[in-house]
């Protein structure tokens, strides 16, 4: 096993307190903390502790494929680490966003490179579905809700110019009505925007609006059930599904995979028609995903992907070590507490404080997690 370090994000809606106090660093810090990369991903690779000096975990990956991802691993996906897991700090709302199936992105991916006037939508050809664990109480827009009860709150508004939209979700056309309001002529946003904010009926639409006035993702998302975590649950995220953070702290694990489509709540670019083009159209009656005991103190949340898995373990400190139902490659996140996983690569455990990371290879067998605390552990399906 290695000791991991991951790189932070500085994006704009990150908080200034979540990520530091986690590692017990000062806080406000003075830059925003949005996200928290712990894997090998090329766009902000963590390194790993080796003989005192600091290694690149894909460098790491590279030399040594087979032994550091198990060979099964390596044959599905090769020679990289399939998960990015990251420490999700929102002091204000996130981009609404959908990413692509695996066959659409790799199709889109090659087209766009073989194509340079192509927009630059895609950063890779992989798929990035996610899923997100709350650690602090978490509001989120996850999928669309039933069309009808959409249609009352914009019908709510009074505004006449809303009636297409209204009669797109009464028909439980969503796909007409996304479209009809993320292409809303932009010199008239504002006015729409200001109109449906003096309304007064909506404080989801009021807080979002105040964030990112004169944008028509303040409409979208009311078309989106508003989630809101506990410490413990979470969402999932396939491809193809709508979603907004809006603020809270979470672990969230993804297949490694950079490829957002936005609709609106940002600064961003936003290409309408490609996301159109990767939106799954249907209701989510329940966003929440359940998890799963699988044995005393460890919880799974099983998703219908081969590339990731994520478990939680709670340690009291008065029982035996407890073996984590995980082999191949692994990352370990401490969120509470002061723990020993497993043996360093030099014969002795590696000791976890809350906010540290660790990697563990495929070749390094079985993981032990002793000590007092909560740690997350991302690894690939046996």
């Amino acid at each position: 096993m290695y000791a991991l370090t991951g790189v932070i994000r500085p994006y704009a809606w990150g908080s200034h307190s979540v990520i530091a106090d986690l590692q017990g660093r000062p806080s406000p810090t003075e830059a925003p903390e949005a996200e928290l990369w712990l894997g090998a991903h090329p766009g902000d690779p963590s390194t790993v502790t080796v003989e005192g000096a600091q290694v690149s975990l894909p460098g790491l990956i590279a030399d040594n494929p087979k032994a550091q991802l198990g060979e099964q691993v390596a044959a599905v996906f090769g020679p990289r680490l399939p998960f990015l897991l990251k420490v999700l700090a929102a002091g204000a709302p996130l981009s609404l966003q959908a990413h692509p199936s695996l066959e659409y992105a790799r199709a889109a991916y090659a087209r766009q490179e073989a194509d340079p006037s192509l927009p630059k939508n895609y950063t890779d050809a992989n798929h990035k579905p996610e899923m997100l664990v709350a650690i602090t109480p978490f509001e989120a827009l996850c999928g669309f809700r039933a069309p009808g009860a959409a249609a009352d709150d914009i019908e709510a508004f009074g505004i006449d110019a809303l009636g297409p939209v209204v009669a797109a979700l009464r028909a439980g056309d969503l796909a007409g009505a996304v479209q009809t309001l993320l292409s809303w002529p932009e010199g008239d946003r504002r006015e729409l925007i200001d109109a449906v904010v003096a309304a007064g009926t909506s404080e989801l639409a009021t807080s979002l609006a105040g964030f990112y006035p004169g944008d028509p993702g303040v409409l979208v998302a009311l078309l989106l059930n508003h989630v809101r975590l506990q410490p413990g649950e979470a969402i999932w995220m396939p491809a193809g599904n709508l979603h907004a953070y809006l603020k809270g702290a979470g672990v969230e694990l993804m297949a490694a995979s950079d490829n957002v489509l936005r609709g609106g709540l940002t600064p961003k670019r936003v290409d309408v028609p490609e996301l159109l083009k990767v939106l799954r159209f249907e209701v989510l009656d329940d966003p929440i995903l359940r998890a799963t005991e699988v044995a005393p103190g460890i919880l799974t949340w099983p998703v219908p992907i081969p590339d990731f898995v994520l478990y939680r373990v709670e340690v009291d400190g008065t029982g035996a070590p407890v073996e984590v139902p995980a082999d191949g490659p692994r990352i370990i996140l401490a969120t509470a507490g002061d723990m020993f996983v497993g043996e360093s690569i030099d014969g002795t455990p590696i000791e976890l404080t809350c906010g540290n990371a660790a990697y563990a290879p495929a070749d390094a067998g079985k993981l032990k997690i002793a000590g007092a605390g909560q740690a997350f552990i991302a690894t690939v399906p046996a």
